[in-house]
């Protein structure tokens, strides 16, 4: 057998790895697949029978991974020390566990009877679970074989009465860890959908309740221990989670070096290229959708043994009609007697979902199969009744997930929208975004119902927040690239012209009141005037407006703040105003408290440093690394000069996450902006050795987009005293800074610098992007 073990350099079994896998001595084979699994368990048993001797009235049983012949190469082991009451029991358990242990395996262990075993898992469904896995190793197999028959026939007894709370932590565990199928680095395991969840499926068919283990979810079972396989292999240690820089390792050893069937329909295009870690995402992600929907069937129909809910009065579930052609059936939507018998309408799989959405009530599995099969297709332009469901959809809120879920999974939402073969399971490699493609755009529908009440056009947001990234995954800037795609889908949907052409207009500005707040001067006039004229009106203004915190939502907690959220807001109502009377809003004046006093004044509130001294050049640099001294980050500055006085106003937030203290604080920016060379020595030691790294910087000018100044933007990698590094750099290039605004993209930052003057010259700009680009 070949040993995974790992060596250090001079050949030496190296043993500071705690997931370290065996040793030479038991000599476990590697590889992927079940043949591999097998001979890993095989191994583990010759291994472990060595250690036990021949006695009567101990065995001892593998559980987990073992027990099920599943071991994945960088595994635990999970064995039971099971005996009859015989004396020495402790000592005999030391005899087989340190061996173990000795041979770098991770091991979760017990000693126990027959009676304790079992009143364990009458206390613990985990432990009822997993006993039933139990598989004799080594021992006395009449002991064993009561432990096993006697486990399997009471969980067959109490499983109905026990899913409830097995149930409960399950959720939990979804809560905590999300769900496979639509997470970018999801936990192969623990996730919804994942490892974890095929163990629940086979304890509710061991247990009689359903056929939970159908082909699918078998097939499906065995794709997800194989890359489990490969992931250990990849990394050389257990790990779960299948992180971004692992795929296209673990989709190498898998094999999906070339697009594989029915993985991207969207790569199927000539030309077209998909890296092998996106293909194997898109395998988990179907695969985990297998299995999710078994599971929910399966609890399901628990749900129905146990309760017996909705029965009449001769024992017959009751119908309950809840919207035209569906009806409750045993806590499930069917489709009504009529709507089978005659001929159905195009319409009707959408108004089934949106009753399921409504209702927050699942869709029977054979009422979806029926759809799937007889429901005809939509015809182009689809009738108002269709539309209207698609609006009652999109607008349900908590129910749209799962509704919209369960119909992709029988391939109606493909007899929908066509597009959406392409945008299924699609990554996005963007640190920012928690879900794959598809959910994304699903969950922003969901997202945009909560602000349904502040538009004209509720229906337009919620299928713009459905279409606003249908151009992801093709080439170009996907704001572009998807306005035909979305205006195609309006058109099909039966929008008139002006409001297809609006949707094409959502999508096409979906990221300009986000990238125009955090980037941009919000007092200057063109910056308003330049917004304004690209939405045109106040209604397509408020679209956008609750688009853009859809999107955020949708996305994940990195792409949204309380700053950004004010920033957003504040340019909305600013643009509202030049849209409302035509007129652009004056500037803000400067801050009274600045202006009186003797110099310098340093005022801390909140998120708000403002700093005035005597006027001089550098001042915006000497306070942003003081700022970033203090592990700040500076998200926004202002500079002016007033009546003598330099102004120096920023936002700025803790960088990790906790706040500055005052007292200090106050005290370094005093002394620096009167020119303490001390403080000053102690900020440029303190950037410098904070530089960040990755792709080579860019500068990028804009010409037009101030009233009085040249846009300079910054594009780079985000480090600790960034700003006052280029800062510095610009006023030693005789540059005057009037604002900056600072925008940080995962590990990259886009810093725009507003410099005063028009910087006609090449040589100049070129020299002064010179002086930006070192200093980064």
């Amino acid at each position: 057998m070949t040993s995974l073990i790992k060596k250090d350099a001079s050949g030496n079994a190296d043993n500071g790895d705690a997931n370290l896998l065996i040793n030479e001595v038991v000599g476990v084979p590697g590889g992927i697949g079940e043949a591999a699994r097998v001979g890993r368990a095989a191994a583990y048993d010759t291994f472990l029978r060595g250690l036990l001797p021949a006695r009567d009235g101990v065995a001892l049983i593998a559980v987990g991974g073992l027990g099920r012949r599943q071991c994945a190469p960088y595994g635990d082991l999970d064995l039971v020390l099971l005996h009859a009451g015989v004396p020495g029991t402790d000592e005999l358990a030391a005899k087989v566990w340190y061996p173990i242990w000795d041979a770098g395996l991770r091991l979760d262990h017990s000693v126990r009877t027959v009676s304790e075993a079992l009143s364990v898992a009458q206390d613990d469904v985990k432990v009822a679970l997993g006993l039933l896995d139990a598989r004799l190793v080594a021992g006395d197999q009449a002991l064993a074989d009561a432990l096993i028959r006697t486990a399997a026939d009471h969980w067959r007894r109490t499983a109905v009465r026990q899913l409830p709370g097995l149930r409960e932590v399950t959720v939990a565990r979804w809560q905590a860890h999300g769900e496979l199928a639509f997470l970018l680095e999801g936990d192969l395991k623990e996730a919804a959908g994942g490892l974890r969840d095929v163990g629940l499926l086979r304890a509710i068919s061991a247990a009689g309740i359903t056929d939970a283990l159908r082909p699918a979810v078998r097939a499906a079972h065995l794709r997800l221990l194989d890359t489990r396989d490969a992931l250990h292999q990849q990394v050389g240690r257990r790990v779960d989670r299948l992180v971004a820089q692992e795929r296209d390792g673990v989709a190498a050893l898998l094999g999906l070096r070339q697009l594989q069937p029915g993985a991207s329909d969207a790569a199927r295009r000539p030309g077209a290229v998909v890296e092998d870690g996106d293909a194997l995402l898109r395998r988990v992600a179907g695969d985990a959708r297998t299995v999710s929907h078994a599971l929910d069937d399966a609890f399901r129909a628990a749900d129905r043994l146990r309760s017996g809910r909705s029965r009449g009065g001769n024992g017959a579930p009751v119908r309950r009609p809840v919207a035209r052609d569906v009806v409750e059936h045993d806590g499930e939507l069917v489709l009504a007697r009529t709507a089978i018998g005659a001929r159905p309408d195009p319409s009707l799989s959408l108004r089934v979902a949106a009753a399921a959405a409504t209702t927050r009530l699942p869709i029977a599995r054979a009422t979806c199969e029926w759809l799937a099969a007889y429901c005809p297709p939509l015809p182009a332009p689809w009738p108002a009744e269709a539309r209207a469901a698609l609006t009652t959809l999109l607008g349900a809120g908590p129910g749209l997930v799962p509704a919209w879920e369960t119909c992709d999974r029988y391939g109606l939402v493909d007899g929908w929208l066509p597009e959406w073969t392409r945008l299924r399971s699609l990554p996005q490699h963007n640190p920012v975004h928690r879900y794959t493609l598809d959910r994304h755009l699903v969950q922003a529908a969901h997202e945009a119902s909560r602000h349904a009440r502040e538009v004209e056009r509720p229906d337009l947001l919620l299928l713009g927040a459905l279409l606003h990234d249908i151009g992801k995954g093709l080439p170009g800037d996907h704001s572009t690239v998807g306005v035909p795609l979305a205006e195609t889908v309006a058109t099909r949907v039966g929008l008139p012209a002006p409001e297809v052409a609006l949707i094409g207009t959502l999508v096409r500005l979906h990221l300009l009141l986000p990238d125009v707040a955090t980037r941009r001067d919000l007092t200057d006039p063109v910056t308003i005037a330049s917004v304004a004229e690209a939405v045109g009106d106040t209604c397509t203004l408020d679209l956008l407006h609750a688009l853009v915190r859809a999107d955020a939502a949708a996305t994940g907690p990195a792409a949204w703040s309380d700053w950004k959220g004010r920033l957003v807001a504040e340019l909305v109502a600013r643009v509202r105003t030049a849209l409302d009377t035509g007129v652009l809003p004056e500037p803000p004046a400067p801050d009274p408290a600045l202006l009186a006093g003797p110099l310098p004044v340093v005022h801390l509130t909140g998120d708000r440093v403002a700093v005035a001294a005597a006027d001089r050049r550098g001042l915006l640099a000497t306070v942003a690394g003081c700022l970033a001294l203090h592990r700040l980050e500076v998200l926004s500055a202002d500079a002016s000069v007033v009546d003598g006085r330099a102004l120096v106003e920023c936002r700025v937030q803790p960088r990790y996450g906790l706040p500055a203290d005052p007292v200090p604080l106050r005290a370094d920016l005093r002394r620096a902006v009167a020119g303490d060379v001390s403080v000053t020595q102690r900020l440029r030691g303190r950037a410098l050795a904070a530089r960040g790294s990755g792709a080579a910087p860019r500068v990028v000018w804009h010409r037009e987009a101030a009233t009085d100044a040249v846009l300079l933007e910054l594009r780079a990698a985000d480090a600790a005293g960034l700003l006052y590094r280029v800062a510095g750099a610009l006023d030693e290039a005789g540059a005057l800074v009037r604002a900056a605004r600072i925008s940080t993209l995962g590990a990259d930052v886009v810093d725009a610098f507003y410099l005063v003057g028009g910087w006609p010259d090449d040589a100049t700009r070129a020299r002064l992007e010179a002086a930006v680009l070192a200093a980064v």
